[in-house]
């Protein structure tokens, strides 16, 4: 018991570890602010804001429910499309020529 709690506190030690940063931010900058503003400004045409801004609120998580509802209305109303059901007599004439009769 006590050698099975002492390697949780490990492993959460472990896992947690990568996460205390102490407030320090990344240290790099990703590939958009890196490469892609540069050339894009050097052609003339600055980053704007997007057309539908999905960083604020929950307008990117209403946007996930949507497609997931979409998603599965469609997997449901296609089901038997997506997933044929199998033929009582194709699987018992294979079981049948399996046991050689």
């Amino acid at each position: 018991m006590k050698n099975t709690a002492r390697l949780l506190i490990f492993a959460g030690l472990f896992l947690a570890g990568p996460m205390l940063t102490f407030g320090q931010a990344a240290s790099w900058s990703g590939v958009d602010e890196t490469v892609i503003e540069k050339f894009a400004e050097e052609a003339g045409r600055p980053a704007r804001e997007p057309f539908i801004n999905t960083g604020r609120g929950d307008l990117f998580l209403f946007l996930f429910l949507l497609a997931g509802a979409v998603g599965g209305f469609a997997a449901g109303y296609w089901f038997r499309i997506l997933f044929p059901p199998r033929r009582k007599d194709h699987v018992s004439a294979a079981h049948h020529d399996r046991e050689g009769s």
